[in-house]
């Protein structure tokens, strides 16, 4: 697969292939380019349903200018255990800030310490942990683990050397989607308030009213899957199966020759 930026013509050809319906991987093939490279391309500049190529080119220009100017400095992978590759890790990472800040979580720098707290093994980290991980100030971090503490989102607990440590755990997605319910539950209320504001039967609030019921069955549906899926975030890893023995010696197998050094 060819490295290097994508040019103007590869970004017209993306925006051709999504408005024609294609998936990133058939995209991909015909740039002659890894999946991941068009994934990452289309999240970061206004998701599948916006992707423009003018505005892309020129938001990647100003990207590219910024790095060479020392304004904006992206931190480079750091060794990770268990083998992993750096480089996939780091990739990996990115990819996955894209997908958090499509789903709502619109400001970077909280994207970006949520995947550092969901990628780490530990699931937690402390602010200054934080600051050399990502190369960003401390004041950076502190207003975005606030955010994110007041979402839910992530807690803090103190360690054994009084330091506060921010984590994010199995409850994480749990209650993201609690937090799902209660948006769709005031849309709910509000809609059906509009109802009574401009008249049932009218066409406005009959819209309204039908918004409501939609809204409100989705939201009960949501809520039970919830309950009923909440163990699954608690599954512990299956253990590890053995290696095997190693095959026996056929029988009259000759012995190797001894040394005759």
């Amino acid at each position: 697969m060819p490295g290097g930026r994508l040019t103007r013509k590869d970004r017209q050809q993306i925006a051709q292939g999504l408005a024609g319906g294609l998936p990133y991987a058939e995209i991909a093939r015909q740039l002659e380019r890894p999946t991941s490279t068009i994934t990452r391309e289309v999240l970061r500049n206004g998701g599948p349903s916006d992707y423009r190529a003018e505005p892309a080119h020129r938001a990647t220009e100003r990207r590219a200018q910024r790095r060479s100017s020392g304004t904006s400095r992206q931190p480079e992978p750091v060794a990770q255990p268990h083998g992993r590759d750096p480089e996939a890790v780091a990739e990996y990472e990115e990819q996955l800030t894209d997908v958090l800040m499509q789903s709502g979580l619109s400001n970077r720098m909280m994207a970006r310490i949520l995947v550092c707290l969901l990628t780490a093994d530990s699931g937690s980290m402390t602010a200054a942990e934080l600051v050399r991980r990502l190369q960003v100030s401390p004041a950076s971090v502190s207003k975005s683990v606030a955010f994110l503490e007041s979402q839910s989102l992530i807690r803090r607990e103190r360690d054994e050397r009084r330091r506060e440590r921010y984590i994010v755990d199995e409850g994480l997605w749990y209650q993201s989607m609690a937090a799902s319910v209660r948006a769709l539950e005031q849309q709910v209320e509000i809609s059906r308030r509009g109802v009574h504001v401009l008249g049932s039967g009218t066409p406005a609030a009959v819209r309204l009213e039908n918004t409501a019921r939609f809204l409100d069955f989705v939201a009960e549906s949501l809520a039970r899957a919830m309950e009923q899926a909440r163990d699954v975030l608690h599954t512990e890893p299956a253990p590890a199966e053995p290696a095997p023995d190693p095959a026996p010696e056929p029988e009259g197998a000759a012995a190797p020759p001894a040394d005759r050094g």
